[in-house]
């Protein structure tokens, strides 16, 4: 399958600004992969969709505050660090994006908030890479104090342009069950879920499986080779205890719905499978890369958001429910005028 094919035209009016209140009160478009049906429902219709001994796994990664606006020293210029990952907690090393790039060199100081806090360019990483120090000489949980506290939520660019982060942002692009701290993007698909639908879920006897992926900002790096085979992933850090594992194959084996929460979770499961389709117990990093055709192991139903055109996103959709009918469901999407992109509504693939 080719790059072309993933083509899509997506009225801007329909690009979410910011998610449904409350949370549930999204819409979802239900799909049936063995009958070709598509079902217009609310998200927190999801309870009629799923019962006792049914597992949903979600990714428990938390966001932090990744963008931090500063200054370099003498000029006073205006620049804009984004915080990739941590490299080194010793040394206080971060790998990093910079804007603008072209003004930021090896052995710049930059200065946060009231010269709050302090960084030193110690490497050239890509054109706009870098590596920084922070010149902190507190513990390492204050260091994330401080970072918590001057930076800004890392929302995709395309809201960006069109809004700048408030304060509401903070919780809003948060899952309530975030937990580990180190993604620059958000499980979009598990925002819909409130406190009180786990609840009901749980009380249904749908078990919940937690795993860690924590999402970096390869997710919205572009694809820009027609031969999808010669696209690389960035790679992310990822977590799955026993316990999931143990809830995960115990559904499996009784044949229960076993559900994918995200694609960050689908990338998670589907790096880490036994030579008999189970799942394992793992953690380290992955760079699978899943577009059609692919032969899923674990998951046999899927919750993911409308993704933009083009994206890896959209690839892994269409290698899970078929291109053809990936394509008919996005064009009734737009018909129906659903809301797309991290803050938007869902679609249920069954």
């Amino acid at each position: 399958m080719k790059l072309s094919s993933f083509s899509f035209e997506i009225p801007e009016e329909l690009t979410a600004l910011y998610p449904s209140e409350p949370r549930d009160n999204c819409r979802m478009m239900v799909v049936h992969r063995d009958s070709g049906k598509i079902e217009h429902r609310y998200f927190r219709d999801i309870l009629e969709y799923f019962g006792e001994g049914d597992v949903i796994i979600l990714n428990d990664t938390k966001v932090f505050p990744a963008r931090l606006i500063g200054k370099k020293e003498k000029t006073g210029a205006k620049i804009e660090v984004f915080l990739l990952r941590e490299l080194n907690t010793r040394q206080k090393l971060w790998d990093v994006l910079v804007e603008p790039a072209r003004k930021i060199r090896v052995g710049n100081k930059l200065f946060f908030g009231e010269n709050d806090l302090v960084a030193e360019v110690v490497d050239n990483t890509t054109s706009r890479g870098r590596t920084i120090r922070f010149l902190f000489d507190g513990e390492n949980e204050d260091l994330h104090k401080m970072i918590d506290h001057l930076g800004k939520t890392p929302l995709p660019q395309y809201i960006l342009d069109q809004r700048k982060p408030e304060v509401r942002d903070r919780e809003d692009y948060q899952t309530v069950y975030a937990k580990h701290v180190g993604a620059v993007a958000a499980p979009t698909a598990g925002l819909h879920f409130t406190r009180e639908l786990l609840k009901r879920l749980e009380l249904k006897g749908v078990e919940q499986a937690h795993l860690t992926l924590h999402i970096g900002i390869g997710i919205f790096t572009p694809v820009e080779v027609e031969d999808l085979s010669k696209h690389r992933m960035d790679s992310e850090f990822y977590s799955i205890p026993a316990s999931a594992r143990d809830l995960v194959n115990e559904a499996k084996k009784n044949r229960h719905k076993v559900l994918a929460v995200g694609n960050s979770v689908m990338r998670a499961i589907e790096s880490s499978v036994s030579a008999n389709r189970m799942l394992n117990a793992n953690e380290g990093w992955t760079d699978r890369f899943i577009y059609p055709p692919y032969d899923f192991s674990i998951a046999n139903s899927f919750l993911t958001n409308f993704h933009r055109p083009k994206s890896t996103l959209m690839m892994m959709v269409s290698a899970f429910m078929g291109h053809e009918f990936m394509m008919k469901c996005y064009e009734e999407a737009v018909k129906e005028n659903y809301r797309f992109f991290s803050y938007g509504d869902t679609m249920l693939i069954l």
